[in-house]
């Protein structure tokens, strides 16, 4: 009798399915795959992907035949188990798929893409006379070549549209389409020049030189050629054609002649440095002890957060960390909220441990972001520093994991799924290698805190100041003293403050959370406001581009001079955005050097790094900008911090609201004053008496935490429960509404008291599609929160089977900001 040794595996490939695909794997492939290897399958008809081996077993799905693998596309795993891991929890908590998870994980270079081609259909007999004459001439071709690609059909016609020829062809039977995955890494090549094999021994080189005659471009081409060589090692040929002047034309004369040799090989994107560490600094006795305090929790616990005020020298104290594990050839894994941090700091770290450490963000190019994937696959790159999507780099022996800044909202990620906070999976991802994670923050989010209490995390202060700095002054400015009939952007304090810093030849650094030059504006005649027609928002008027913008879906409109109600042509632009500040401080202050930085002005992957040094060469005087020049960045100079418009941090519609408004004018405060110099803070505001501005003006994050804990418990927010957030979006709204309320009616009757809602968010119609929430919040029990998410999950199941709400999309958004 004959022994069944058929193999299975299950497959993650990147699409939102419910749950993992399985595949037969054919005999010829049982000795090669393994889970983490990327595979070729096909889905549905003739559909392709590369997928990754999850697991291999032995039983056969009992419900379906599975599908053989048809390909196998790598010799070794492109990822570790504890990847495969992280990305199943990441699934199963944040509720989405695991392809879902491998969209965001993987490299797009990773990610192969389908090429349609089209086949020649044997098996029918084609009636030429039936086609017309872009189909016939397509068809004559794939009679004689077998198989076009789409590419060259477009050639053949000589126009890029050709979907309906195609398409007319499938549905006679002339060709059907396949596709062919095509793998889109491809290594960089550079072209190396060499002596040839003649001319290496010094006395056969020095006998062609001193008997050259003609050509002296190609003599000092040479001179040039052997100049590098001594000096680099190694000569690439365009920075030898730099060096001397010269031309390929003549580079090709001394290789026709034998006397060099040009080769192709492959070369790195990412060059690593210098792989020796150099720490030149001392800690101070409080960072010592600081130091050693983290050192003592991770002795008991995973998790440590270290609530350092602004400028403390947190991160000389995570450098010694870092060294430590260096030291036992470990890998570690330092996170920033935004891009615009790692500029500054990788200069900072690379002093410190030179080409150990790599960055990894989204600016980085698809073939750059596949060599660093490799590169941390393998161990070889010890350090890498940046943003959430590092999280997924696939490292080897992980031992400890740093998210500074670790209350920032760009922790979490909002759109596309998963939509995962970076500093709660860092602590997951942390305990598959057994690593450390240390949390740091001058103004900790209230979970983290509210996690110390409770003896979940360890808790470290770091209370003084490097350099025995001082804390700034902050002051503030109740500017309904000073408005008149209009809005103001600066009152007489204010600019007399950025006067003096000037004049003391001191930075300026002023903060406004609004791009573009006008938040909207509004006809005086009627009070109509241009909205985006695909959205429910005001437009924002950017005066160097001269359009409206939606900063919602991007839609650019031209300005408005005439009112479409009334038809009036006067118009008043309200409030100011950070361009309009930019402008007026170039009246106020003509022989400043100001520079902007927000969205608008740094969208390059080196825009952010250029703008900072710019400001630590103190070669601009003002730096005007939005979140970007709050967090984190280290500037000695500024002795002067403006918040334009307190007001408007301070009014959002969230629970979170002052929470997120002390942080934000905490952390702007903490850019002033460095050294011997007591920095100012001056913060614009018209409700003065908000009790969140007493908090700011002591410093006082306690007082702050006290004050938020009474208010959450008292209505059922975190740190108490746990949210889960439902989006229905439709393109009428009442389908929208309606799905909300099947949802609330499945829900309710196993969560009474927890759900809030349905109700339509603030806004609440964005790129044309009518958005309605339900709010579910649960008492922090890991069952009922399972049982919750298995709930929603088949009321999504049931609703969608329905086809009036078919094409409702359901956004889950667990633990929402």
């Amino acid at each position: 009798m004959e022994i069944d040794r058929s193999l299975f595996a299950e497959i993650i490939i990147p699409l939102a399915l419910p749950k993992n695909y399985t595949w037969a794997i054919p005999e010829h492939y049982r000795e090669v795959v393994q889970p983490g290897i990327r595979v070729e399958v096909m889905l549905g008809g003739r559909k392709k992907y590369a997928g990754i081996i999850k697991k291999i077993f032995a039983e056969k799905p009992e419900a379906f035949n599975p599908r053989d693998i048809i390909n196998v596309l790598d010799q070794e795993p492109i990822l570790h188990a504890e990847q495969l891991k992280f990305w199943e929890w990441m699934a199963g908590y944040y509720m989405c798929s695991e392809g879902e998870v491998m969209q965001a994980a993987v490299p797009a270079n990773l990610k192969l893409s389908s090429e349609s081609i089209l086949i020649w259909n044997e098996e029918r007999s084609i009636n030429f006379s039936d086609l017309s004459d872009n189909e016939y001439i397509v068809a004559e071709a794939l009679e004689l070549k077998k198989e076009l690609r789409i590419s060259e059909v477009q050639n053949l016609l000589d126009v890029t549209h050709v979907y309906p020829v195609v398409k007319k062809l499938i549905e006679k039977e002339v060709c059907y389409v396949w596709e062919e995955l095509k793998e889109k890494y491809t290594e960089k090549k550079q072209t190396y020049i060499e002596l040839a094999p003649a001319y290496r021994n010094e006395d056969q080189l020095a006998e062609l030189l001193n008997n050259w005659s003609k050509a002296p471009k190609q003599m000092e081409l040479l001179l040039a050629f052997l100049h590098l060589l001594k000096t680099e090692g190694t000569v690439i040929q365009p920075e030898l054609l730099k060096k001397a002047g010269a031309s390929v034309a003549q580079l090709k004369g001394l290789i026709d002649k034998g006397i060099l040799i040009a080769e192709k090989r492959s070369t790195d994107r990412i060059q690593l440095g210098d792989q020796n560490s150099n720490i030149s600094f001392t800690l101070s006795p409080a960072q010592e002890k600081a130091l050693a305090a983290v050192q003592q929790v991770f002795q008991t616990k995973q998790v440590c957060l270290l609530h350092g005020v602004t400028a403390s020298g947190k991160t000389q104290v995570y450098t010694q960390l870092i060294q430590e594990q260096l030291d036992k050839g470990d890998q570690v894994l330092y996170m920033l909220p935004e891009i615009a941090l790692t500029a500054q700091m990788i200069r900072r770290l690379q002093e410190y441990f030179g080409g150990q450490i790599a960055i990894y963000h989204s600016k980085f190019n698809a073939n750059e972001r596949v060599e660093i994937w490799n590169k941390v696959k393998t161990g070889e790159i010890k350090i890498v520093l940046g943003a959430r999507s590092a999280l997924f780099l696939p490292f080897k022996k992980l031992s400890l994991i740093i998210a500074d800044e670790e209350h920032d909202n760009s922790y979490k990620q909002q759109d596309p799924a998963p939509r995962y906070h970076a500093r709660d999976a860092a602590i997951y991802y942390g305990s598959l290698f057994q690593a450390k994670v240390l949390l740091g923050s001058a103004t900790p989010s209230i979970e983290s805190y509210y996690n110390c209490e409770q003896d979940k995390f360890g808790l470290v202060r770091l209370t003084e100041r490097f350099g025995d700095a001082k804390l700034p002054r902050i002051e503030l400015v109740d500017v309904k003293k000073y408005q008149q009939k209009v809005k103001i952007a600066f009152t007489e304090p204010l600019l007399e403050a950025i006067r003096l810093s000037l004049e003391q030849q001191k930075q300026v650094i002023l903060f406004q959370n609004r791009r573009g030059y006008a938040p909207y504006q509004i006809c005086n005649t009627c009070g109509w406001i241009p909205e985006c027609q695909n959205c429910d928002v005001t437009l924002t008027y950017h005066k160097f581009k001269n359009k409206l913008t939606c900063h919602y879906c991007g839609t650019h409109y031209p300005v408005i001079h005439t009112c479409a109600a009334c038809g009036s042509h006067d118009f008043t632009q309200k409030n100011f955005g950070t361009e309009q500040i930019e402008e007026l401080l170039n009246e106020y202050f003509p022989d400043a050097k100001i520079a902007r930085m927000d969205y608008d002005s740094v969208k390059g992957k080196n825009d952010h790094d250029a703008l900072i040094k710019l400001f630590e060469q103190r070669r601009l005087d003002i730096l005007v900008g939005t979140q970007m020049v709050v967090k984190g960045l280290d500037f000695e100079h500024v002795n002067l911090v403006g918040i334009i418009d307190a007001d408007g941090i301070l009014g959002f519609t969230d629970f979170r609201v002052n929470e997120k408004a002390f942080q934000l004018m905490e952390q702007v405060s903490g850019r002033a004053g460095r050294k011997d110099d007591l920095g100012r803070v001056l913060i614009q505001v018209s409700n003065a008496l908000h009790p969140v501005l007493s908090f700011v003006q002591n410093h006082d994050y306690d007082a702050l935490y006290r004050y938020e804990m009474i208010n959450r418990k008292e209505f059922g927010y975190p740190p108490f429960t746990r949210i889960i957030q439902l989006i229905f979006k439709h393109k009428e709204k009442h389908i929208a509404e309606e799905a909300a309320n099947i949802m609330m009616g499945g829900l309710s009757p196993h969560f009474p008291k927890d759900i809030s809602g349905p109700a339509q968010p603030v806004i609440d119609r964005i790129r044309n599609q009518y958005l309605w929430e339900l709010l579910i919040k649960l008492p922090k029990d890991m069952q009922r929160i399972s049982q919750c998410k298995q709930m929603i999950m088949q009321q999504a199941a049931i609703l969608h089977a329905n086809k009036r709400y078919s094409a409702v999309r359901i956004i889950v958004n667990v633990d929402p900001l």
